[in-house]
């Protein structure tokens, strides 16, 4: 099997034997797969610093089995500026997200051109990265067959109502509920639901108190039902996260 320049990113790479490494690859066309990149570690080698995580790149590789041999590597046709530091570990809980739910050689074009999107939307409104993670979180659920209920409550199949309380329930959907009424499930406001569904979570500057508590709710709401799929092993980027959190305190 050869394949020639397609559009990729690295999720993640490491050593393998004394100068090659192992990368993990999202391909738009291939999806997640594995390639060795021989001698890439050598000095002298023309991947040195080519290789790069959440750069577009244009790989090339050959061979069969689960791991194939990359034969080449361009910068991608639209260079993107990376995540600066201050969403950098939001730009590593993806790659991260990814490695964990993708099932390799499965390919999710949508899913890449969203993935895309959202390294370049933390790269310029960094202010806007907790609205940016949580629309990629519903749609990469969307895009694996998970997708939420956000349109109607599942028992009437009546339209929600952005005022009106519900108790999201895993694997089911929003119900009707009264504020203390929701032991097995999520409460959530009807506005949250809707503007996951809108795929807009932007910052109403004319009421910051709903605008907060719509990404409290949504982040709930993704930790939630990401978590029915990721199962036991923490992942690494949460921890880290909170690490820096912790060395940010006064």
């Amino acid at each position: 099997m050869r394949q020639s320049l397609q559009a990729c990113y690295i999720l993640h790479s490491r050593p393998y034997r004394n100068t090659s490494k192992l990368l993990d690859i999202f391909s738009r066309e291939q999806g997640r797969r594995v390639l060795v990149a021989r001698g890439a570690r050598r000095e002298k080698s023309r991947l040195q610093g080519s290789l790069q995580p959440f750069t577009p790149l244009l790989l090339s590789w050959q061979g069969g089995g689960e791991v194939q041999t990359l034969t080449g590597a361009e910068s991608g046709a639209q260079l993107a500026r990376q995540p600066g530091r201050q969403t950098l570990l939001t730009a590593f809980y993806l790659n991260e997200l990814l490695l964990r739910l993708l099932a390799k050689n499965d390919a999710h074009p949508a899913l890449y051109d969203a993935y895309a999107q959202t390294l370049k939307n933390l790269s310029e409104s960094p202010s806007q990265e907790e609205a940016h993670l949580r629309l990629f979180e519903c749609f990469l659920l969307q895009e694996l067959g998970y997708g939420l209920v956000l349109d109607h409550e599942v028992e009437t199949d009546q339209v929600l109502q952005a005022d009106q309380h519900y108790c999201y329930q895993p694997d089911h959907g929003p119900l009707k509920m009264d504020k203390a009424d929701c032991e097995s499930g999520l409460p959530v406001q009807g506005a949250t639901l809707l503007a996951l569904q809108r795929g807009d979570l932007s910052v109403d500057k004319n009421d910051d108190a709903q605008a907060r508590r719509i990404l409290r709710e949504a982040k709930q709401l993704m930790r939630m039902s990401l978590a029915r799929h990721l199962g036991n092993r923490p992942l690494k980027s949460r921890e880290l996260y909170r690490q820096q959190k912790q060395l940010l305190k006064p």
